[in-house]
């Protein structure tokens, strides 16, 4: 069976290279065998968080959150791409995120940051670590960290140059770390229902 995986990507400026990443990284999972599909923050469009999918009643919440808390719930394992602004994370894949909360749980998350500079969106990518916990994922110890974005991949997410070729040797170590612990959570769900 393949690991059904959705990967968050949350850039909503008008020239977005993340999306770079989060095409590398589709790539990667499907070449894996993954179950991989693309969740953009931006075309999910999702209001300023006012109330959480929990809180509409039974079959009232709108069409685009009922969809995506479908396919959360459903969904094996998560990876996040996100970048870094002003030290922190993306306020469109937050916004997102925040929508739901108990369609999280039980199921392991992995981040991986960019920046058009050198620090590679590593400070966003360790906040996104404590969030992620917070709502209920086991999140990897493997990540990826690209910088300067634009150095390492091209327009159609392929790498490029050393940078490339650096990312390129790290993505199995990553792509493996978020399978191990996917695989230890269906068995574990499968013996024992979750505590809550």
């Amino acid at each position: 069976m393949a690991d059904k995986i959705l990967v968050f990507y949350g850039s909503y400026r008008s020239d977005r290279m993340g999306v770079r990443l989060a095409d590398f990284i589709m790539a990667g999972l499907r070449a894996r065998g993954a179950d991989a599909e693309l969740i953009d923050a931006k075309a999910v469009d999702l209001p300023m968080l006012d109330r959480m999918y929990k809180e509409y009643p039974k079959g009232t919440a709108p069409a685009a959150m009922e969809a995506l808390a479908e396919k959360i719930r459903t969904a094996d394992a998560f990876i996040f791409v996100t970048g870094e602004y002003n030290w922190g994370p993306q306020p469109g894949l937050k916004n997102l995120t925040d929508h739901f909360l108990e369609e999280w749980f039980w199921r392991p998350a992995a981040v991986a940051s960019y920046s058009a500079g050198r620090f590679s969106g590593v400070r966003s990518g360790t906040v996104w670590h404590s969030i992620l916990s917070e709502m209920g994922m086991v999140v990897v110890s493997s990540t990826l960290a690209v910088g300067p974005i634009s150095q390492t991949l091209d327009a159609d997410g392929k790498p490029i140059g050393n940078a490339g070729e650096s990312l390129a040797r790290a993505f199995p170590r990553f792509a493996d770390d978020l399978a191990w612990w996917t695989e230890a959570a269906r068995a574990q769900k499968a013996r024992k229902a979750p505590p809550y």
